[in-house]
């Protein structure tokens, strides 16, 4: 006799903000994966990372010259 199971993976989707991120994780899991994510929010944290990347380029000769570098690109080729 050969017993044949069938599993059917359940996802239970997520969004703590009304649809701006949504994780998903199987049914009875508590790991989540991140889907879609706010694109203000992703915005947001940008903005806070490159505060602290000019902050840190004080004591970081290689990042001060690199963020020279950017904003030389950047004054090139923005609109006049």
């Amino acid at each position: 006799m050969t017993i044949i199971k069938s599993i059917e993976e359940i996802w239970i989707y997520e969004s703590p903000d009304g649809g701006k991120t949504i994780y998903r994780r199987k049914s009875g899991e508590t790991d989540r994966e991140l889907i879609r994510e706010d694109p203000e929010k992703k915005h947001r944290d940008r903005w806070l990372e490159w505060r602290d990347i000019l902050e840190a380029s004080r004591d970081n000769p290689a990042l001060a010259d690199q963020i020279e570098k950017a904003e030389l690109i950047w004054r090139l080729t923005k609109n006049p």
